[in-house]
């Protein structure tokens, strides 16, 4: 018999009768400043540290930094997390600079190189008042969108999250919105259509089941991290596109329908299209129901169709019964990312507090001496993706929890 993936959740499920949920404030902030200081004293900002995008290097460090600074209640903190959020950029931008010239098909990577490095660049140097900055970093991101347009510019696969198009796609959108910017429309609509054109040429040869379809290494992935949902998200969340694109937003459509046909009647999604008919107990935001939420979330908000809602719904309660990951506390594959689609969830539903004191009691079971003796260590235990840094923007988030965001995924 094999070992379960998670811890078994022992904690009541929310009752009404209990009333709001209560956060404990001092307990949150005293959690969050501890895994600071574990983070500050195990990473420090230098180059050798800098590498692997926002996923591993210190720029996801300089993100959580720069997430805190915006958060309301830590407004006193604000111009200390910016400092820090530059100190631990700049060996990121070192490494990107060093890199660029390496291989310059990498430079539109976002999630695993150097688009991420040079998105959050944008944020932070537009965040301490500097616009030179903040401009120049723009517009190496932008250069980086002619790349994308070569239509194979990856053996391995150029549309998904992590190196492809629909993370560039992304990113841009986080840039515009965090700089307060335009948003580069015609790049970004042309990169559309080559996505779009992408997945019906593949989906045509290999007979898929669906309009579009897209392989990452020759996997037809279909969660978060390389797969069908990222980038049907990406397409969804560019303003305007499926207005002026009526026959791509009907295959669109369509391929989110046939994804919504493989959830399974406990909520789970297939991890790739050569498992579905398996019993899927990957139940991580980068393969499973935790990464496919923001997809069918958006979903729900564009359409207003509420099987999207209910599909939402029926992820979250998997969550809640199997989320509790053996895997550690960070994003990709751990209690915190799956902590997050409760407060995705939350604000969703309009404050349907079952998701507020479902994330909490996610929070106070990272705390617990079960977790902290017998869940694995990551092997890269600080970082934003795998460790503690996307724990600490997780807690932060559970004080402002209608604001609440996993990196990057803002589908409201």
């Amino acid at each position: 018999m094999t070992s379960l993936r998670y811890f078994i959740n022992t904690k009541p499920d929310f009752d009404e009768q209990y009333g709001a949920p209560e956060v404990s404030d001092v307990q949150l902030k005293n959690s969050s400043e501890e895994l600071i200081v574990k983070i500050q004293n195990y990473v420090k900002p230098v180059e050798r540290n800098g590498g692997d995008g926002v996923y591993l290097g210190t720029a996801g460090i300089a993100y959580m930094f720069y997430h805190l600074s915006k958060i309301p209640i830590l407004s006193e903190n604000r111009s200390d997390y910016l400092n820090k959020a530059l100190e631990y950029l700049k060996p990121a931008l070192v490494v990107a600079t060093y890199s660029t010239g390496n291989n310059r098909k990498d430079s539109p990577s976002f999630i695993l190189g150097n688009s991420g490095i040079y998105a959050v660049a944008a944020a932070v140097y537009k965040a301490v008042g500097d616009d030179r900055e903040s401009n120049r970093y723009r517009q190496v991101y932008y250069e980086a969108a002619q790349i994308c347009k070569e239509p194979k510019f990856l053996n391995c696969g150029s549309d998904e999250l992590f190196v492809g198009r629909a993370g560039y796609i992304l990113g841009a959108l986080w840039i515009s919105k965090e700089t307060r910017t335009p948003l580069q429309k015609q790049d970004i609509y042309e990169l559309c259509k080559i996505m779009i054109q992408s997945g019906r040429e593949y989906a045509s040869r290999h007979y898929s089941p669906c309009p579009l379809m897209y392989a990452y290494y020759q996997v037809e992935y279909l969660g978060a991290a390389h797969g069908l949902c990222s980038v049907l998200q990406a397409l969804l969340s560019v303003p305007g596109y499926l207005d002026v694109n009526p026959s791509d937003a009907s295959d669109i459509k369509r391929t989110i329908d046939y994804l919504l046909s493989l959830q399974t009647n406990e909520g789970n999604f297939p991890a790739a299209m050569d498992e579905i008919g398996h019993r899927s107990e990957l139940i991580h935001w980068c393969h499973g129901a935790p990464g496919v939420v923001y997809l069918m979330a958006k979903a729900f908000l564009i359409y207003k169709e509420d099987k999207y809602l209910q599909s939402c719904k029926l992820m979250a309660d998997l969550i809640w019964e199997k989320g509790l990951l053996k895997k550690g506390p960070g994003l990709c594959h751990g209690v915190a990312g799956n902590g997050y689609v409760f407060l995705l969830l939350y604000r969703l539903t309009k404050g349907d507090n079952k998701y507020l004191y479902r994330a909490l009691r996610f929070y106070e079971f990272m705390e617990s001496e079960e977790f902290k003796s017998n869940s694995r260590m990551p092997d890269h235990p600080y970082s934003l993706y795998e460790g503690l840094a996307g724990t600490v923007c997780f807690l932060a988030d559970l004080r402002y929890p209608l604001k609440g965001v996993f990196p990057f995924s803002d589908v409201f």
